[in-house]
């Protein structure tokens, strides 16, 4: 079991460079390896905190989140928020389910900076098993301490 988590977040560091790589458009190992780095972190962390939910749901976050949020969970400034610190993210699992699971368009507020943009709704894409481990692991995740997801909550969450 515990190699199987160090394989997981062996593997998620490993991509997570590569991303940081093709993205920045650099090849230096210096900032491949502080990406690597700053995902592994999270991601241990997720683990310790909420197990193998969080560890599936870094796998989640790497393919499907972490182009706008990024890999730390700092997201990009004016364009898209933060997870990281996030009181929305931490607060009430509903509203954050929601959010990955039916989008959300328009204006929101997050740590004193406006954003206007467009999240896509998972819903359709992933599982209820995968959204609950992608919100496990953010709530989790960057220094975020708040509880786990289940499907069953996922599947509680309505239009």
């Amino acid at each position: 079991m515990e190699r199987s988590v160090t394989l997981r977040l062996a593997a998620l560091a490993l991509i997570c460079a590569l991303a940081a790589c093709a993205k920045s458009g650099e090849n230096t190992s210096s900032s491949a390896s502080a990406a690597a780095n700053a995902a592994a972190t999270s991601a241990a962390t997720a683990v310790a905190q909420n197990g193998a939910a969080a560890s599936d749901g870094a796998s989640v976050f790497q393919t499907n989140c972490s182009s706008c949020h990024q890999p730390t969970g700092e997201g990009i400034a004016g364009t898209f928020p933060p997870l990281a610190g996030n009181p929305v993210v931490t607060g009430d699992p509903k509203m954050v389910i929601h959010i990955v699971k039916f989008g959300l368009n328009g204006k929101i507020s997050v740590a004193g900076h406006d954003y206007n943009g467009m999240m896509p709704p998972w819903g359709q894409q992933l599982k209820n098993t995968d959204i609950a481990s992608v919100i496990t692991y953010i709530r989790s995740a960057w220094g975020n301490k708040a509880s786990a997801v289940t499907p069953a909550d996922v599947a509680a969450v309505s239009k």
